[in-house]
């Protein structure tokens, strides 16, 4: 079963540390990401640009519209993601409290769902 583990931190804190512990977190995240990939539980996984850089984009009526920024003022900004395989619910949670970020951030944990299958 698929979920994405979307990471969430607060940029301030990433900014606010030195280059020695931003170094330290990429080794670490670079490392589980590698431990997951041998164990056959990582999909695919990313790092997002800061948020400064998001465009929001809405149709409604037909109408585009994108505004830069992210789509809500949080504590917290996505900051990547993680696709990956676990059997169930709560293995899939226990990979997401693996996951450096989790540490100073939050992990939220969803199923992925297929589309196909939702149709009667």
């Amino acid at each position: 079963m698929k979920f994405v583990c979307l990471v969430y931190a607060a940029e301030s804190a990433l900014i606010s540390m030195t280059q020695a512990e931003l170094n330290t977190l990429i080794d670490e995240a670079l490392a589980n990401d590698a431990a997951l990939g041998e164990q056959g539980r990582l999909v695919q996984g990313e790092a997002l640009a800061h948020v400064e850089s998001a465009v929001t984009v809405r149709v409604r009526g037909g109408r585009v519209s994108a505004t830069t920024g992210p789509f809500a003022e949080t504590n917290e900004q996505l900051g990547g993601f993680l696709l990956i395989e676990a059997a169930d619910l709560d293995e899939a949670v226990g990979i997401a409290a693996g996951i450096p970020g989790a540490r100073f951030g939050s992990v939220e944990v969803r199923p992925v769902v297929d589309l196909n299958d939702v149709r009667p």
